[in-house]
């Protein structure tokens, strides 16, 4: 078993222009090829596990997802960087639309997303950690039991219930993987 970065995507890994679904619109953080490298070379996986409201409300399709992530992976790929695994829920219970609303388990802060890694990938849990921009990240990480759970602010506002709850805010992935991986 080995342990993993569990990282959100829009606004840790790429800059969050608002439902990113298109290459075109996809960035990257400046410093995240860079944690990255860190993760891989402490012997982290490395797992994005997003929510993606986005095809819940119809605003894209799933294939839009799948095709932005498998692009995503071919650009790290070449970089030997590629994420491990990529998890994503398409759901929302209250604004979904047809099959997409729906009170699932994997949306964050639910835990089925890191059930399904963990499935695949045999991660150890109890040397995890949680790496995202909103409360609902840190509360993940929290409902997962994991080592620990972060916040950066390359996304969205920290809001006071994310700064409490968080063991710690950032200014970047590039910032966690130098003071908490490169530490070990």
């Amino acid at each position: 078993m080995q342990p993993a970065i569990f990282l959100d995507r829009d606004g840790v890994i790429n800059v969050d222009h608002g439902y990113v679904h298109e290459i075109k619109h996809f960035e990257f953080i400046p410093g995240v090829l860079e944690a990255l490298k860190i993760f891989k070379d402490h012997g982290y996986l490395t797992v994005i596990i997003t929510n993606q409201a986005g095809v819940a409300y119809r605003m894209y399709e799933e294939i839009d997802v799948k095709l932005l992530h498998a692009w995503m992976q071919e650009q790290l790929a070449l970089k030997n960087l590629a994420f491990d695994g990529i998890y994503y829920c398409p759901h929302h219970d209250l604004k979904g639309v047809g099959i997409y609303k729906c009170n699932c388990n994997c949306r964050k802060p639910k835990i089925g997303l890191i059930e399904q890694a963990c499935q695949d990938l045999a991660i150890d849990l109890s040397n995890s950690y949680m790496v995202g921009d909103r409360v609902t990240d840190v509360e993940t990480g929290i409902n997962a039991h994991l080592k620990g759970s972060y916040l950066v602010r390359t996304g969205k506002p920290i809001t006071e219930d994310g700064q409490k709850k968080a063991d710690h805010v950032f200014s970047d992935l590039l910032e966690f993987a130098q003071q908490i991986i490169n530490q070990k």
